[in-house]
């Protein structure tokens, strides 16, 4: 058995909830402050961030509006694929 957090326990989290109501409305408005508010929610050195915070946001950021690009913006594809970097470096030592 997996000692995983469930992913709707991660998402309910206060502290990320806080950050994505934060969000809402504001990915066209001004998109690096949102991407900015994302790496602070990750703690800015992803070698460090807690495997769970990676999850959420990178699965968020994989949603539909951005998926689909209606939600898109160079800050976003930057943090998406540093976040894919940093899980595929811990799935090749083995810490994912």
């Amino acid at each position: 058995m997996s000692d995983e957090k469930p992913k709707n326990i991660l998402v309910h989290s206060k502290e990320w909830q806080k950050v994505r109501k934060s969000l809402l409305g504001q990915w066209k408005i001004r998109p690096e402050w949102c991407c900015d508010q994302l790496r602070r929610y990750l703690g800015y050195t992803l070698q460090r961030t807690h495997k769970e915070k990676i999850k959420v946001v990178y699965n968020y950021l994989r949603g539909s509006g951005f998926r689909i690009g209606k939600i898109s913006h160079v800050c976003i594809a930057a943090l998406r694929l540093q976040l894919s970097s940093e899980i595929k470096r811990r799935k090749a030592m083995d810490q994912w």
